[in-house]
């Protein structure tokens, strides 16, 4: 299996290419990294160095993976966060020159564009850019609660039902995605200091629920696209996806609250990418 995952890297600690990679290849993954920026360290820091990409070298890059003859080998385009608009073409681009001679290969895009309690925090326009020109290409997003929202233009996190979230769900793989994993959920059923997740395609729809943890750490959603991607991709199953990807990640945060350290333990607790400990019950929705 092969991926081609376009995002940024850092030289120091673990979001977007940086957190995917890794966990990727630990799952036997064959990945083919295409980075957009490359920082010293993420921006949440406040300071950071490193140059940002223009679209012109990413599409280079990406080109030269296609003189290759590698397209037809992959089996899943990826994505994250994407800062401007002519980057989201060159990935929109990617995604077409690998499904013109690769059939069964999907696009899986994390739409990231905010999240509860901070809003917004792409540059205007952005949000947009996504709901109308990426999501509708996408077979499968990874939306935070926020995102889902604004997808949907709706406002299930402020007090909505369980129901109200999948009509959100329904709303937006009436888009165009198929599979939609929500990270983040939070209805007036979930049970307090928890968290949900949800995933919803044409074969039904899971909830999982684990423990709030005390941090939200930078790269835990790249982190989680990555895993959904894989699992989902190798079974085929999208409530096996989501038990395994809640595993792993809920343990390896586990271990970082733990640590007391700023980035996610992704090396240090790489056995259960591995071999997730399988400790949430999924639920069937319908």
């Amino acid at each position: 299996m092969s991926i081609l995952s376009i995002q940024s890297s850092v030289a120091y600690g673990h979001v977007g290419n940086s957190a995917a990679v890794f966990p990727l290849q630990r799952l036997g993954i064959e990945v083919w990294p295409v980075v957009t920026v490359h920082f010293s360290n993420h921006t949440g820091y406040g300071a950071w160095r490193g140059p940002l990409l223009s679209a012109t070298d990413i599409g280079d890059v990406i080109t030269g993976v296609e003189e290759r003859g590698a397209l037809p080998g992959v089996d899943a385009v990826l994505s994250g966060y994407q800062g401007a608009e002519d980057v989201g073409a060159v990935i929109l681009d990617a995604v077409d020159r690998v499904k013109a001679v690769s059939a069964d290969a999907v696009y899986c895009c994390d739409p990231v564009m905010g999240d509860v309690g901070r809003g917004f925090f792409v540059r205007p326009g952005i949000p947009e850019f996504m709901r109308d020109q990426v999501v509708p290409k996408a077979d499968i997003i990874t939306p935070n609660h926020f995102e889902l929202d604004f997808l949907a233009e709706t406002a299930t996190a402020e007090g909505g039902s369980l129901d109200d979230v999948l009509a959100a769900v329904d709303k937006v793989r009436g888009l165009g995605p198929r599979t939609v994993l929500v990270t983040s959920v939070i209805h007036r059923d979930t049970a307090a200091d928890s968290l949900e997740m949800i995933a919803v395609s044409p074969d039904g729809a899971w909830s999982v629920t684990t423990p709030l943890l005390p941090i939200a750490p930078n790269g835990a959603g790249d982190l989680t696209s990555a895993l959904f991607l894989a699992h989902l991709l190798s079974t085929g199953d999208p409530g096996t996806a989501l038990a395994r990807t809640a595993s792993t990640v809920f343990s390896i945060l586990e271990a970082t609250a733990e640590s007391g350290r700023r980035e996610i333990a992704l090396v240090p607790h790489q056995h259960v990418i591995a071999d997730p400990p399988m400790q949430f019950e999924v639920t069937r929705l319908r």
